[in-house]
């Protein structure tokens, strides 16, 4: 099996990032993480690419000099798949266009309800009895993609942000390899 060669784009701790790596030394998972784009210089997950040899660039937060970046390094690594994986920054319609059907987000809500930020508190607010999370392709319009795998759990009574935030990460854990495997077993 020829491994695509994928970038992940990160923010935070980058537990999903540890777990695709994880998931890509298997002969039979049909990607390679071969770079890490992170748009925090102090996100933990960058220890992630270092501990595994994974080249890792950060980018600011100016637009075009970012864009220029980015496109520049996904062209040198030969990346031709990209995960988004707690990535906090919305990713231009260009480089959307020069990836299309090509770049994957992971959204912690059952979409379509809660595109955005502060998923968890608005869940709560609106006593929504099930969470989850969505992976879906990327297009212009924010977490309006198609969906490629959702899962789905029951929040109770006592949940608290904090609860839903380690319910939907297990969760996460399953969907993105699962979506990937999706994605490359019908190409």
């Amino acid at each position: 099996m020829v491994k695509k060669n994928t970038c992940v784009f990160i923010s935070g701790k980058g537990s999903n990032l540890k777990n695709l790596i994880l998931h890509s030394r298997d002969n039979n998972f049909p990607i390679k993480i071969s770079l890490v784009v992170s748009n925090k210089k102090k996100a933990d997950g960058i220890n992630y690419a270092k501990k595994y040899n994974i080249p890792y660039i950060f980018v600011d937060n100016n637009r075009n000099s970012c864009e220029k970046k980015i496109l520049l390094n996904l062209k040198k690594f030969k990346i031709s798949f990209i995960c988004l994986a707690g990535y906090m920054k919305i990713i231009s319609g260009y480089l959307i266009k020069n990836y299309e059907k090509k770049i994957i987000n992971l959204h912690p809500s059952l979409l379509p309800k809660f595109k955005g930020l502060n998923t968890f508190s608005r869940m709560l607010k609106n006593k929504e009895k099930k969470g989850g999370c969505t992976v879906h392709f990327v297009n212009e319009k924010l977490d309006g993609g198609i969906k490629i795998v959702q899962k789905s759990f029951f929040i109770m009574d006592n949940d608290n942000e904090l609860i839903l935030k380690k319910k939907t990460q297990e969760l996460e854990y399953k969907a993105l390899p699962e979506a990937i495997i999706k994605i490359f077993r019908n190409t």
